[in-house]
């Protein structure tokens, strides 16, 4: 271990952790084995990390915080998979994140990302970069969330599902079907409320794009076609267009079908 690193008397840290510049480490932390923590990371107390977790540079890991627990899937024989977190990642109190199954190998959560308290994060699950995961989230194994989407407080995700980039789900619903890119999305059932045009102005799309972006969906679910050919009609009236093309592959991918228009 590094001199540079602060390690509480009162943590139990592996001999065979790797820990890097600069790492803090406060009391009642356990660190198993098999872990690796990148440079200026500070673990906060009574968090535990456990074997094949894999944390990036200046993370935050906030009080009794679980990272790299086995999976609850009862086919898991414990074999040796991986969690994931990328840099600058904020995992706030008592969230939660399991390991991989041999399905996938891994659990990651990307950079820069917000996990607010009490979220988890299942086995399998891959969350890209720049993701929030408001209080309490709950994301069941297999999902796929991409960069940027925001999803709102208390709100469970069903094993599989996909969230698309700049998509923001909100608070207290459950997501039971894939949320294409740039999507807002809420009610009961879960359905297409429109696009996300203030998160899309906060990270600099100009009004023209969101304009693109909004005729695609009208076109997709209001113009009284259904969604395949809908988005036959969007390739061919938006042919080049990277951010449609986002949308229409998204949904061409779909295995569990998108959400609907909201009602």
């Amino acid at each position: 271990m590094s001199t540079c690193i602060e390690v509480s008397n009162l943590a139990v840290v592996s001999p065979n952790a790797n820990l890097g510049e600069g790492v803090k480490i406060d009391p009642f932390v356990v660190i198993e084995d098999d872990v690796e923590i990148g440079d200026g990371t500070h673990v906060k107390s009574h968090a535990h990390i456990y074997s094949g977790s894999k944390i990036g540079c200046e993370c935050q890991v906030f009080n009794g915080a679980s990272i790299g627990a086995v999976p609850q899937d009862l086919k898991f024989g414990g074999e040796p998979t991986e969690a994931r977190v990328g840099d600058r990642t904020i995992v706030r109190e008592y969230a939660t994140i399991h390991r991989g199954t041999l399905v996938t190998g891994r659990t990651s959560v990307g950079s820069d990302c917000l996990l607010m308290a009490y979220t988890h994060i299942a086995h399998d699950c891959a969350v890209k970069d720049h993701v929030i995961l408001a209080n309490g989230v709950q994301l069941g194994g297999h999902v796929g969330i991409d960069d940027w989407a925001i999803i709102g407080g208390l709100t469970g995700v069903h094993q599989f599902e996909k969230i698309g980039k700049h998509a923001m789900v909100g608070a207290g619903f459950r997501v039971m079907k894939d949320v294409p890119p740039y999507a807002l999305a809420g009610n009961e059932p879960l359905g297409f409320s429109g696009v996300n045009v203030i998160g899309l102005k906060r990270r600099g799309f100009t009004s023209e794009t969101i304009e693109r972006i909004r005729d695609a969906y009208r076109i997709i679910y209001q113009a009284g076609m259904n969604i395949g050919d809908g988005v036959r009609a969007v390739d061919e009236l938006f042919a080049g267009d990277q951010e449609i093309e986002e949308i229409t592959s998204f949904i061409r991918r779909s295995e569990r079908g998108v959400i609907p228009l909201s009602r």
